[in-house]
C-alpha cells in the first residue's frame, strides 16, 4: 500500500489547496488520454486519483495519519500488517477470503486458527479479534464532457464495467479534474462494494474558450455591418442569440452577454464575452474601387505614440 503523501509528492502537512493543487498537476500530466502507450502512466493516474481521494476527506486523511487506515483506506491490521506477505506478493494480513478453504467457504468460523496465532492457550493471553471484512476496491473511471454540456450542467449518461446506464448530475463549478464519487459502483467485496471515482475531462471546442467562469468568442461582422451597426446573430453554449452590434464597430470591441458562460458554485452563471472581429469581403478589388478617393482622416495608432 503507498503512502498518499509520496504518491502525490507532497509533505503531511499540506493544507487542502496544496493537495488539490499536487493532485491536478499529476492529473493532467498522467491522464490516460495523454498517456495511450504508456500503462505505467494509467497504473500511476489511478493511484493518484485514490491519493487524492483520500487526503481531500478530512475524517479519511485523519484516519490515516492516526495510523487507523492504510494507504487503500482500509482498517490497519494489528501487529504491523500481517505475517510477513500475502499469496501474489501482496503486502498486510490475511483477511478471510484467503482462508475460505479452512472452514469450506468464506464465512467460515476462523477463530480457531486466530486462537493459535495469538496464543490464547498461553497463560494470561488474549485472542486478538480477526481483521475486520473488507470493502471492494474503487474503480477509477474519466468521463469526457462536451464544453458546451458541461456549462450548462447537461447530465451525462455514462455505463460502469457494462452495467445498466446511470444519469449522471454534473456538480456546479465543474472543470477538468473535477471528482465525483459513485457510491457503492466499485468491485465487490466481503463488506460490500467500492466506489466508482469519476476524474471529469472537459472537451475542448471549436471556437468557444473557458476564462474562468466565463466564456470568450470571437465573432466574424462584415464591414457594413461594423459601419452602420444592427443585430446579427450570435452563438452560445444554449443555442444562437440577436446580439446588437452598435454602428461604427470596430474590430476589437467586447460585448457582454449576461449569464451565458459556465455554472459557478452556488447556481449562478458566468458571462460570455464576444470580441467582435471585422472580416474584408472576398471581393476586395470591388471594394477598393467603391473606396477610390476616399481617405481616412486621423492617425490610428496615435495612441501608441507612432
Amino acid at each position: 500500500m503507498a503512502d498518499p503523501y509520496s504518491t502525490l509528492g507532497i509533505g503531511r502537512t499540506a493544507s487542502e489547496a496544496e493537495v488539490k493543487s499536487a493532485y491536478r498537476k499529476l492529473a493532467k500530466e498522467l491522464h490516460p488520454d495523454r498517456n495511450r502507450d504508456n500503462p505505467k502512466a494509467s497504473e500511476r493516474f489511478s493511484a493518484v486519483s485514490q491519493a487524492y481521494d483520500l487526503l481531500s476527506d478530512k475524517t479519511k486523511r485523519a484516519q490515516f495519519d492516526r495510523g487507523e487506515i492504510d494507504g487503500d483506506g482500509n482498517p490497519a491490521m494489528p501487529f504491523g500488517g500481517g505475517f510477513g506477505g500475502r499469496p501474489g506478493g501482496q503486502q498486510g494480513g490475511y483477511s478471510p477470503r484467503d482462508f475460505a478453504g479452512f472452514g469450506g467457504g468464506e464465512e467460515a468460523d476462523l477463530s480457531g486458527l486466530f486462537e493459535g496465532l495469538f496464543g490464547r492457550g498461553q497463560r494470561g493471553g488474549r485472542a486478538a479479534p480477526p481483521p475486520p471484512p473488507r470493502k471492494g476496491t474503487n474503480v477509477p473511471f474519466t468521463l469526457q464532457v462536451p464544453f458546451a454540456d458541461a456549462a450548462t450542467l447537461a447530465k451525462q449518461r455514462i455505463s460502469l464495467d457494462g452495467a445498466k446506464t446511470i444519469d449522471l448530475t454534473l456538480p456546479e463549478g465543474v472543470e477538468t479534474g473535477t471528482q465525483m464519487r459513485l457510491k457503492g459502483k466499485g468491485k465487490p467485496g466481503l463488506a460490500g462494494p467500492g466506489d466508482a471515482i469519476v476524474t471529469v475531462e472537459v472537451l475542448p471546442h471549436p471556437f468557444f474558450v473557458r476564462d474562468g467562469d466565463n466564456i470568450r468568442v470571437d465573432l466574424p461582422i462584415n464591414v457594413l455591418e461594423a459601419l452602420h451597426g444592427g443585430k446579427v446573430r450570435a452563438p452560445t453554449v444554449d443555442g444562437a442569440v440577436m446580439l446588437t452590434i452598435a454602428a461604427g464597430s470596430n474590430s476589437g470591441k467586447v460585448l457582454r452577454l449576461k449569464g451565458k458562460g459556465f455554472t459557478r458554485k452556488g447556481g449562478a452563471r458566468g458571462d460570455q464575452l464576444v470580441t467582435l472581429q471585422i472580416v474584408l469581403p472576398d471581393d476586395k478589388v470591388d471594394l477598393a474601387a467603391r473606396l477610390d478617393g476616399w481617405e481616412h482622416t486621423g492617425n490610428v495608432r496615435a495612441r501608441y505614440g507612432v
